[in-house]
């Protein structure tokens, strides 16, 4: 009995990394939980350019859909997903950037760094924004429509096989 009892917390311990292991790989829910954002309009914001132009706003945009991808310098997982942004440019994807709660020193030099993907760069220093699209964390993507709607979200870095089943289909022809 007494063996038992000193075996207990480690049985526990045991149990609990298990648990978490399961809960911290499965798959599928923090890429595709959009909080009920599709088909509801984009939010409506005036946003400090990166370059110090006019702020961007939504009605900049209007009329053609566009990607917004909220990314910031220090986020690991937004210099692995920053080369599908990259191809996304090159395909001709309109993508807006903004850099949530981050220094624009050090978005300058991480777009310097890994290239500028970006229609335009906008600032979210407060993190005012992020809170209006209703982000988890960074990165997220958003794909808005040209009538202004969200059309997709994902949570998360991109990758390849995002793009195809999640970007791209909800981009028109």
């Amino acid at each position: 009995m007494k063996r038992l009892s000193s075996l207990a917390p480690l049985i526990a311990l045991a149990a609990l990394v298990v648990v978490s292991v399961i809960l911290l790989t499965r798959g599928g829910e923090r890429e595709t939980f959009s909080g009920g954002l599709i088909g509801r309009p984009a939010p409506e914001f005036s946003l400090a350019r990166l370059d110090g132009g006019p702020p961007l706003t939504n009605a900049d945009m209007r009329g053609r859909a566009y990607v917004i991808n909220m990314f910031a310098s220090w986020c690991t997982p937004c210099r692995a997903e920053h080369p599908q942004l990259m191809a996304l440019e090159a395909s001709g994807v309109e993508i807006v950037g903004v850099a949530y709660k981050d220094a624009p020193a050090a978005t300058a030099r991480f777009l310097t760094e890994l290239g500028d993907p970006f229609r335009a760069v906008a600032l979210d220093p407060d993190g005012r924004f992020g809170l209006d699209v209703g982000i988890m964390g960074v990165p997220e993507t958003f794909v808005v429509g040209a009538d202004g709607t969200i059309r997709a979200v994902h949570r998360g870095p991109l990758t390849p096989e995002d793009v195809q089943s999640t970007i791209l289909p909800a981009l028109p022809d």
